[in-house]
């Protein structure tokens, strides 16, 4: 009964923290069985991420290395402070000799001094080399999305694809800066401080040692609740940046449509949802550092303890004398040991949220191309503009066609235009022309190439494609007319404007071709974007020109301009149309009627209304509305 009251204090302490261990241990068995959405997600384990990120660290090992020596000589002085301090405790206690004070107190500065410059020296080394690093993550998933189909891009929301690029390459940048050193380091000073203490009085560090299998059960079992809200704050980041990249840029349909109030709701919604996520993190890292701090406070009071209890009695403990130099020292040291490990704990946090990044990234960069050259494609340095389907069928969904076995064949420098209702499979010629998707059955071919045959980036530099909804980027006109055009003059740039009619206004506007463009050119009108889309084909001097319902959303004077333009750009080389207004497509060489994606009719407009089919139907019913809006 004596022993037990002597040792109440270590009782007390045992108590409290088996206590802890079995709470965590019935939340840790709570989150194993429980079924959330986040788990259901694609799991790549540590040991591949880490692989795979270090693939981008290779061409940098010698910085590393660099870094790794200047990080020993840091460590210099969390091993060797604990000493001098206990040493000059020992000075101050015996026989005080201010010199030797002087000599200990100007060792433990230069030590310092070392160690601070050294610190400094890891910062930039490893800032410098995390830029590089972070440049080339972000040119590789930018690079890749760039090769992805259009089928693959349409099922990707333009937020997430966002935060690949932009915010994910951040968090794995801050794991090559800080993380990966930081944790090379406390673990060399873990084990270094070990060391010391075992041969400064092994019985005290077989105390503190008594602490450590809590330490890495409760490690663990952060472990697994970190990775699982750092991967839910992930998702609740993408979804509001996937919400804002939608909603800000149909920001004019919400006003008309006065949905501000629902949409606002909507995004209230997903802020919270950030909110509980980010809140769900705090608290699971606030839980853990306070524990840590825990551990390491009863370790000190059981170093007290015991050494107080041994050096008040004149005893030795576990056979080893303890004076008050080494009570400083080993407090130093404790400090020392679990400073790291909280350290390590916030480390280990952003370790996982840089995880979580890296998976993310990787997700994309394993999303194979589905429309990729094979390893025979050619170049092709020129082009007539001869274009042939032969029995082509294709669908943007297993078993629902939307081609079936259309052939046709386009002559260099023939002007051919696609008619039918929607959905009959116009655009989708068009899109399969570019190889923007890859065909199920049948051939097509270019110049009598299979245009699978040909590289990608070859084939589409021939062709010049004007769409109904004109995109134009951030920056002026002479830039977004030239995109990927170098070396032109202004002169040229004129001479196409001219050639489509869009000199007049560009002539009219203050600074001319300098005039700045704002995000998507709204700051022009629908004709006066397509006239630039047409200038910016011309100048490209493509042999195959395609046409998309570029007249569908213009005023009839604007209308006059281009079909003047058309006029001209049919001399240029192979001309494809789709269009509704059947009174644009009148001079065509062939005019062919889509229905369900079959040709159902095909030849001149004269021919055609000669056949008295359903393209007679269709051009009499256009005739007779036109003829009703004039009256």
């Amino acid at each position: 009964m004596t022993a037990m009251r002597e040792y109440l204090p270590i009782w007390i302490v045992g108590a409290i923290i088996g206590a802890f261990t079995i709470v965590f241990l019935l939340a840790y068995g709570a989150l194993c069985k429980s079924k959330d959405v986040s788990d259901q997600e694609r799991h790549m384990p540590d040991g591949e991420i880490i692989r795979r990120l270090m693939q981008y660290a290779k061409p940098y090992w010698k910085s590393f290395v660099l870094v790794f020596f200047v990080m020993l000589c840091s460590i210099l002085y969390d091993l060797m402070s604990p000493l001098l301090v206990g040493r000059i405790q020992g000075l101050i206690k015996d026989e005080f000799a201010l010199k030797e004070l002087y000599g200990m107190v100007g060792v433990y500065a230069g030590i310092l001094v070392v160690s601070l410059v050294c610190t400094y020296l890891q910062a930039i080394i490893l800032q410098k080399t995390g830029q590089k690093i972070l440049s080339q993550i972000r040119l590789d998933v930018f690079t890749h999305i760039e090769g992805l189909s259009h089928d693959q891009l349409n099922n990707i929301p333009v937020g997430k694809l966002v935060t690949r690029v932009a915010n994910d390459p951040n968090a794995i940048s801050y794991m090559f800066t800080n993380i990966l050193v930081t944790l090379a380091k406390n673990t060399m000073v873990i084990v270094g401080v070990l060391g010391a203490m075992l041969m400064l009085n092994y019985a005290l560090t077989l105390v503190v040692l008594c602490f450590v299998p809590f330490l890495v059960l409760f490690t663990i079992i952060f472990r697994k609740f970190s990775r699982r809200v750092h991967r839910q704050v992930n998702n609740a980041t993408t979804d509001i940046n996937t919400y804002l990249s939608e909603n800000l840029s149909g920001m004019k349909i919400i006003q008309i449509f006065n949905q501000e109030d629902r949409k606002l709701d909507d995004f209230l919604a997903r802020s919270r949802a950030l909110k509980k996520a980010k809140f769900n993190r705090m608290f699971v890292f606030g839980i853990f550092r306070p524990i840590v701090y825990m551990l390491f406070i009863s370790s000190n009071l059981c170093l007290f303890y015991f050494g107080a209890k041994g050096y008040i009695k004149d005893i030795r403990f576990f056979g080893q004398v303890i004076d008050s130099s080494v009570l400083v020292s080993f407090y130093m040291y404790i400090s020392r040991f679990f400073n790291p490990i909280q350290t390590l704990a916030e480390q280990f946090d952003m370790l996982q949220r840089s995880f979580a990044a890296a998976e993310k990234i990787f997700t994309i960069l394993d999303m194979e191309p589905e429309v990729v050259d094979t390893p025979e494609a050619i170049e092709l340095p020129s082009l007539r503009g001869e274009i042939e389907f032969r029995d082509v069928w294709f669908c943007y969904k297993p078993g629902e066609w939307v081609l079936k076995g259309v052939s046709f064949h386009v002559a260099p420098r023939q002007t051919v235009a696609f008619v039918g209702a929607t959905g009959s499979g116009k655009t989708t010629i068009l899109g399969l022309i570019c190889r923007n998707y890859e065909i199920q059955k049948g051939q097509i071919l270019i110049d009598g190439i299979d245009i699978r045959k040909i590289k990608i980036s070859s084939l589409r530099r021939h062709f010049g494609q004007m769409l109904q909804d004109v995109f134009l980027f951030s920056g002026d006109i002479r830039s977004n007319i030239l995109l990927r055009k170098e070396h032109v003059s202004d002169e040229e740039v004129w001479e196409a404007c001219r050639y489509v009619n869009a000199d007049a206004f560009i002539k009219k506007l203050p600074n001319g071709l300098s005039e700045a463009v704002r995000e998507r050119g709204n700051n022009f009108s629908a004709g006066q974007r397509q006239l630039l889309s047409f200038a910016r084909t011309i100048i490209h001097k493509p042999a195959v020109m395609i046409l998309d319902e570029a007249t569908a959303n213009i005023d009839t004077e604007t209308e006059l301009l281009i079909q003047d333009s058309l006029e001209k750009m049919k001399n240029i080389g192979t001309m494809l149309i789709v269009a509704h207004r059947l009174s644009t497509i009148q001079h065509a060489d062939n005019i062919i009627l889509l229905s369900h994606g079959e040709i159902v009719e095909q030849g001149s407009h004269a021919q055609l209304l000669g056949q008295k089919g359903r393209y007679y139907g269709l051009y009499t019913l256009q005739y007779h509305r036109q003829q009703l809006e004039r009256n």
